[in-house]
């Protein structure tokens, strides 16, 4: 069995917003790390920060706005992405009404060879930051 992460969350906002939410610093720090410096577009090398000590690079691979958002993070930093040491996050943005269904995965933790405490920290992790953007999300829409 290959372990992933996966969620499915309604957002009360249009697949624009949500995008946008997901895909550029200043919305990310506002629901998932503290500190965030990516470019929206494929190739793009940035990273996230978790406090002072835990800055984690990522690469973006898709940016098909309002579609799709995709990165690889949590590789070595001195080595670029690859599907052998990072991960892959999946945001696809689904049109559902006057909102969005938000489709979210992370995968490659058997790829990356990663533990069974990386998997469920990730599992946790994602649990607690993802519930975060649906009322974010919701804000920026009404604003």
């Amino acid at each position: 069995m290959t372990r992933s992460i996966t969620r499915e969350l309604r957002i009360d906002a249009s697949p624009e917003v949500v995008y946008e939410v997901i895909s550029t610093p200043e919305h990310l720090r506002e629901w998932w790390p503290d500190e965030a410096d990516v470019k929206a577009s494929p190739g793009s090398i940035g990273t996230v920060s978790f406090g002072t000590d835990n800055v984690v690079p990522l690469t973006v691979v898709e940016a098909d706005p309002p579609r799709r958002f995709s990165f690889r993070w949590a590789h070595p930093v001195d080595e670029a992405a690859s599907a052998a040491n990072s991960l892959l996050a999946t945001f696809d943005l689904i049109p559902d009404g006057d909102g969005t269904l938000l489709r979210f995965a992370e995968t490659g933790f058997d790829e990356a060879g990663r533990s069974d405490d990386e998997f469920k920290d990730h599992t946790s992790g994602w649990d607690y930051f993802l519930p975060r953007l649906t009322p974010y999300a919701a804000r920026v829409a009404g604003a």
